[in-house]
């Protein structure tokens, strides 16, 4: 199966939807209506430094998303990328889909002359964390996340 990967069109909303309600689900967050048109708006929003790539098989069915945007680094004086959510659907797994994601994801990060892009994972998500551990560098970083009052 070929994979096609693009920046995510206002055409490909119905794909895009049901791939980011499976990654929702797969990650057991709440997902409704609105989180879904805040972030379709963030990516045609020419303000913000938010993205978003589509993986398509020949035929133009949604395999799997990816969204990432710029993020300062103070200690770089620069900005670098950060990958902020990834989905492949179940059924895509194993076809090379994620592989062509992450080949534009690092076109864009080319492009945009970040040194590199980061990425968060549940410590559980073995299956991703074997394909990004060939891809990618493992950090020293442990993550910590305060709710705000």
């Amino acid at each position: 199966m070929k994979t096609v990967v693009c920046e995510l069109s206002l055409h490909d909303r119905t794909g895009w939807e049901s791939l980011y309600r499976g990654y929702a689900d797969f990650y057991q967050v709440p997902m409704n209506q609105e989180i879904l048109d805040n972030v379709w708006s963030w990516i045609f929003d020419e303000n913000q430094q938010f993205y978003a790539l589509i993986a398509k098989d020949e035929a133009g069915h949604c395999l799997g998303l990816m969204h990432y945007r710029a993020m300062p680094s103070p200690a770089r004086g620069k900005f670098v990328g950060f990958l902020d959510d990834l989905f492949v659907a179940p059924t895509a797994r194993g076809t090379g889909a994620v592989d062509a994601l992450f080949e534009a994801l690092n076109n864009a990060a080319t492009k945009n002359g970040w040194p590199f892009v980061r990425w968060l994972t549940a410590d559980n998500n073995y299956k991703a964390r074997s394909v990004y551990d060939k891809l990618a560098e493992r950090t020293q970083w442990i993550t910590y996340q305060m709710p705000a009052n």
